[in-house]
C-alpha cells in the first residue's frame, strides 16, 4: 500500500522538479561565439570567400570559419616545402652548407617575384641555407622551385606531411607552373584547419629537430612580405612567425590573399592562425585589412594576462 502511495505522489509532483537544469554557457564559449561573429562581419568587406582557423595551442580554445574548405595557397606552400627541406637536413640527406647551382632556366618568369633571379640573372651558386632564406623569408619563387627539386618533388612533401597526420594540404606544382596558368594555383590548396595543424606541429616540435624548428621559426619571423596582414594591427614588437601568399588580380578578382602563422601572446601562449581570402573583388588594402582585423579580434579575445 505504501509503495502505491509513493508512486502516486511521484506522478503528481511538478515535472520541473525533475528536469535537469540548463547549464549556462561558459565564458570561453561565449567569447569564441562572439569572436566568430566578429570574423564573419569582418570577412564581408573582402567581397569574396574567407577561410579562417585559429587556436591557442596551450589551451585548445579555437574558432573557425570555413575551416574545412579548400583555398589556393600561393606562396603559403613554401612553408611546408621549407619544413620538408629541413626535415631532410635532420636526416642527413641534405646539408645547410652544401652549394647548389641554380641555372637561369630554373628561374620563374619575370612577372613573378624572385630576388635570387634579379640579383643573379645568369645563374647562381648558393647554399641550402640561403635558398631557405630566399624561399621563406623573401617568398622567392625560383628558390622555392629549387628546394622542391632538392627534396624530391611534391610527393615527398606530401608524404612528410602525412607522417604526422596532416592530409588537407596539397602541394602539386612548381611556382613556374603556377605562374604559367592561373588555374594551376587552385590545385595547390589547403584547408585552414590543416594549416593550423601544421603550425601546431611546428610549435610543438613535431617532424623537426630542435635546431631546425628554431631555424624555420626564425625565417618565418623575418618574413618581409605581407606586413599589413597578420602583423598589421597587433602591438609593436609582437612576435609573428608567418608565411604569406598572394596571387595576381585578373578581371578585378584576386584569387589569393593569405597569411598564416604563429603569434606569441603576452602570457607566453601561442596562437596558430590561418586566414585565406579567396576570389575577392575588394582592393588590396581592404583584403589585407580583413586579415589584420581578424588577427586583432583573435588577439583581443585570447590576450589573457
Amino acid at each position: 500500500m505504501i509503495r502505491y502511495v509513493l508512486l502516486l505522489i511521484t506522478l503528481l509532483l511538478p515535472a520541473s522538479l525533475y528536469a535537469q537544469p540548463s547549464l549556462p554557457q561558459s565564458g570561453t564559449d561565449k567569447s569564441v561565439t562572439n569572436l566568430r561573429d566578429q570574423i564573419e562581419k569582418i570577412a564581408q568587406a573582402a567581397q569574396g570567400r574567407v577561410g579562417v582557423s585559429a587556436t591557442v595551442i596551450e589551451t585548445g580554445e579555437s574558432v573557425a570559419l570555413r575551416g574545412d574548405e579548400q583555398f589556393p595557397m600561393q606562396s603559403v606552400y613554401k612553408f611546408p616545402i621549407g619544413m620538408t627541406a629541413l626535415h631532410l637536413v635532420d636526416q642527413g640527406k641534405l646539408s645547410l652548407t652544401q652549394t647548389i647551382h641554380v641555372k637561369p632556366a630554373e628561374y620563374v618568369s619575370e612577372r613573378q617575384h624572385s630576388p635570387l633571379r634579379d640579383k643573379n640573372p645568369h645563374g647562381a651558386d648558393v647554399t641550402l641555407d640561403e635558398l631557405l632564406r630566399y624561399a621563406v623569408s623573401e617568398s622567392d619563387g625560383s628558390a622555392s622551385d629549387v628546394l622542391m627539386r632538392l627534396v624530391g618533388g611534391p610527393q615527398v612533401i606530401m608524404n612528410y606531411l602525412k607522417s604526422f597526420g596532416v592530409t588537407g594540404i596539397i602541394v602539386a606544382n612548381t611556382e613556374k607552373e603556377i605562374g604559367g596558368d592561373n588555374a594551376v594555383q587552385y590545385r595547390n590548396w589547403a584547408k585552414p584547419n590543416e594549416i593550423v595543424e601544421l603550425l601546431k606541429a611546428l610549435q610543438n616540435g613535431l617532424g623537426l629537430s630542435t635546431s631546425s624548428r628554431a631555424r624555420l621559426f626564425r625565417l618565418m619571423t623575418n618574413t618581409q612580405t605581407g606586413l599589413k596582414r597578420l602583423k598589421g594591427l597587433l602591438p609593436a614588437g609582437t612576435v609573428v612567425a608567418h608565411k604569406t601568399g598572394t596571387s595576381w588580380t585578373i578581371d578585378g578578382v584576386t584569387a589569393a590573399t593569405n597569411d598564416v602563422g604563429l603569434i606569441t601572446l603576452p602570457n607566453g601562449h601561442h596562437m596558430a592562425i590561418a586566414v585565406f581570402v579567396s576570389d575577392a573583388k575588394a582592393d588590396e588594402s581592404t583584403r589585407e585589412g580583413v586579415i589584420a582585423k581578424i588577427a586583432q579580434a583573435a588577439w583581443n579575445t585570447w590576450n589573457n594576462p
